[in-house]
């Protein structure tokens, strides 16, 4: 059996059992979310350390258990490298976590990788040095023990809304009970990311916040898949954008009108308000999407 093993455990996320159950309920939202869908088909969900972006990805997610628990979670991921092959499907086996470990299924990826073979490759390599799906894996198994994944990792370019619209198809053509979510961080501003057109401080901030996140949100909010991949390489707005436009492009293909922004923040408010101190001359924005 393959499996692949937890590769950040320790780094973004606790190392052991009983610690990443304690950070999961710590990082639960006290309220529900009330708004979006009935019965979700996708959702975007943001990849940093846990401390940072862990709860605005279990707002997301916690909102889509709230309404239904998929037999499967097909889980879009970044490539953070300039390695790799888009559309790249982990294909059997499964992945370890602190919790355990989740199944992938398997008679999807089959019928996928079938199906596209333009698309999609047998490429479990790829995915061996990116975090943007191991990190959702313990949220998903405390929500939804018993759910499966399929890991697709997609590149940021031309081939992305096509690999979504094929993944939707297939979850059709097999009636299967699916949910497909889409990771991606926001904007990296400032010094250390080389990309500071506002300069330092508050009103950069604000800027990347209320200017140049908003630019994507809005794409999430419109299901704009073709034109996800162009925007963030003109803006630098997201690090996963294959991930986004494959999600809402799969989301659309399966009966979705629209996506609901359920939180959004950034680096810079958590370090603000939850460690009393701030990083003006950095920040990441973060945001969790139902569809």
């Amino acid at each position: 059996m393959m499996v692949r093993e937890p590769m950040v455990a320790g780094q973004f996320y606790p190392a052991g059992r009983e610690q990443c159950l304690k950070h999961i309920e710590a990082l639960r939202p006290k309220t529900p979310f009330e708004g979006g869908p009935e019965r979700p088909v996708g959702g975007i969900l943001p990849h940093a350390g846990w401390v940072y972006s862990g709860a605005t990805a279990l707002a997301a997610l916690g909102a889509i258990c709230a309404r239904r628990t998929p037999r499967t979670f097909v889980i879009f991921g970044a490539v953070h490298t300039d390695a790799g092959r888009s559309g790249a499907v982990f294909p059997h086996g499964g992945w370890r976590t602190p919790l355990g470990l989740v199944e992938v299924d398997e008679r999807l990826a089959r019928e996928v990788l079938a199906r596209g073979p333009d698309l999609m490759t047998e490429d479990p390599e790829a995915h061996e040095d990116e975090h943007s799906i191991e990190v959702q894996l313990p949220f998903i198994q405390h929500l939804a023990p018993d759910a499966r994944i399929l890991p697709i990792a997609v590149l940021p370019n031309e081939k992305a809304p096509a690999i979504g619209r094929l993944v939707g198809i297939v979850i059709q053509s097999l009636d299967a009970d699916a949910v497909c979510l889409g990771s991606t961080d926001l904007t990296h501003y400032g010094t250390g990311y080389g990309f500071a057109p506002r300069g330092l401080g508050p009103a950069g901030i604000r800027w990347m916040r209320d200017e140049n996140d908003r630019r994507m949100l809005d794409l999430i909010e419109r299901l704009d898949a073709e034109a996800v991949v162009a925007e963030a390489r003109r803006h630098r707005n997201a690090c996963g954008a294959g991930a986004v436009a494959a999600t809402l492009a799969a989301a659309r293909q399966l009966g979705a009108v629209r996506g609901h922004v359920v939180r959004y923040t950034t680096s810079y408010d958590v370090m603000r308000e939850q460690m009393g101190r701030e990083a003006a001359d950095m920040a990441v924005g973060y945001v969790g999407a139902v569809i």
